[in-house]
């Protein structure tokens, strides 16, 4: 059972989701129930939260989403709080997650896109909008070196990684060579060799036993800061 004020903002939300695909931020959730502060709002979207209409995306600002709604009928007079209550309804499908959230990805050192260096050598974590992933566990690289320019990834970029140990041939891989050092190349298998090849005419492939490569993952985006 929900009071007037929660049916009344978890309509709010549900229909910012479907014009904008983005969920109204506390001041406007605010300003729509007429509410004199957003501590109000608080106490409204934790008890939502728990009677689980509604959830928190974690690592992500300003996003909710809806997981069931109150039935279509209107709320109960507001006479006092025995009253001022109505019937859940069944689970409708969750509106789209907003276009514009971002989630934080460890960033582990660099990589090299020329000659193998070591990379996973340390751990922050870097803010990349939710658009440039797919599904599955991400992790971001700097690239550093030239060997991938023809393929449109230079010096200084984010490499965005699905983290993987396979990887069909032609793709983008992130490959530990010999336990030791890792690189990012178009990846080929032939029998019991792979290579390593680069983006760049003016680097040879680079060619190793089966058993010298890992694949830790594929390339999934790339993110560029410019300066």
């Amino acid at each position: 059972m929900l009071t007037a004020k929660q049916h009344e903002l978890i309509r709010f939300i549900q229909e910012r989701l479907e014009d904008t695909g983005i969920s109204p931020s506390f001041e406007e959730m605010k300003e729509a129930l007429d509410l004199k502060s957003k501590s109000g709002v608080h106490r409204l979207i934790s008890a939502l939260e728990e009677r689980g209409f509604i959830r928190r995306l974690p690592n992500r600002a300003r996003a909710l989403e809806v997981i069931k709604q109150p039935e279509d009928a209107t709320p109960a007079p507001r006479a006092s709080v025995s009253d001022n209550v109505v019937p859940m309804a069944k689970p409708k499908p969750a509106a789209p997650e907003p276009a514009n959230d971002v989630i934080e990805i460890p960033l582990h050192g660099r990589i090299a896109a020329g000659a193998p260096i070591e990379a996973l050598e340390g751990q922050t974590s870097l803010p990349v909008p939710a658009a440039l992933l797919g599904p599955g566990e991400h992790y971001a690289l700097e690239v550093s070196g030239d060997s991938m320019v023809e393929a449109g990834i230079f010096d200084g970029d984010f490499a965005l990684v699905r983290r993987t140990d396979s990887a069909r041939d032609g793709e983008i891989v992130v490959a530990l060579v010999r336990g030791e050092e890792a690189t990012l190349k178009y990846l080929h298998k032939d029998g019991g060799l792979v290579r390593l090849d680069p983006a760049n005419a003016s680097y040879d492939p680079q060619v190793y036993g089966a058993g010298e490569v890992q694949v830790q993952g594929k390339l999934a985006g790339l993110l560029r800061r410019y300066h």
